[in-house]
């Protein structure tokens, strides 16, 4: 039996603001982890909260998707900062989701740094050094969401720190193995992607904006809830998942 994780972001909203297609609520009806915004790029206190409870009704786990301080960049803009103001930003974000996650008692999963924070992540070896070491000591077994082959990922696994490595079901990828990073996010054929998602699955294969298959090992599939027309993507998604007799599950 095949079994896969299938993870989005939500609660990236704020205040009467929605992102994407506002469609948190039914779309959470199909993954298996959430990673919620934990106020930095996006998020608020309320919103926190309301998506860790709507994640618990439905038994989806729960994790902190802390990103660089740019609400109005969506945090998508490369901010640079020093390792140490980037850590701390993200323990910061850590402990408010871990705190209102605890008052509904909701015990956090995973961590994931969001947009361009995890693209910096990817290959910052002070910043993914230091953030891990930090995790080593408060959260051991928190899981770490992150790219394959990935700086953080070699350095997690080096210091003991479980990861679960993802795919990206609507973003392109590159023969280094790496995603072509954007801010302005294209629409996708539902279809196209679910077909793209079932062939990594099965395959282990992804093609690559150069027009090459590269092998890919994964954990976790991730579908943006801000890509327009999201809800498609993730129904069509995981009707082909269930079809193949793949289970989606969330890691723990």
């Amino acid at each position: 039996m095949q079994v896969v994780d299938f993870n989005s972001d939500m609660g990236e909203g704020f205040g009467p603001w929605t992102i994407g297609d506002g469609v948190d609520n039914e779309l959470m009806g199909y993954i298996s982890t959430a990673n919620i915004a934990t106020g930095f790029h996006a998020g608020d206190p309320g919103t926190m909260r309301r998506t860790v409870e709507r994640a618990k009704a439905l038994g989806v786990a729960v994790g902190a998707h802390p990103g660089f301080r740019d609400l109005v960049g969506f945090g998508r803009r490369h901010i640079n900062a020093p390792a140490q103001e980037l850590v701390d930003d993200m323990l910061y974000q850590l402990g408010a989701l871990r705190e209102i996650a605890r008052a509904q008692g909701v015990r956090l999963q995973h961590i994931k740094p969001h947009g361009a924070l995890y693209m910096h992540l990817a290959r910052d070896e002070e910043a993914a050094r230091l953030l891990v070491e930090n995790l080593r000591v408060i959260e051991p077994e928190l899981l770490l969401y992150c790219m394959p082959g990935s700086v953080i990922c070699r350095i997690a696994q080096e210091l003991g720190q479980p990861v679960v490595r993802e795919f990206y079901a609507d973003r392109e990828y590159d023969l280094s193995g790496s995603i072509v990073f954007t801010r302005n996010v294209r629409g996708h054929e539902p279809n196209a992607v679910a077909e793209r998602v079932l062939r990594a699955c099965q395959q282990g294969l992804v093609r690559t904006v150069e027009g090459q298959d590269l092998a890919i090992e994964f954990d976790s599939i991730c579908l943006h809830s801000d890509t327009p027309g999201a809800l498609d993507l993730v129904e069509a998604t995981r009707r082909a998942l269930d079809a193949a007799g793949i289970v989606v599950r969330a890691p723990r």
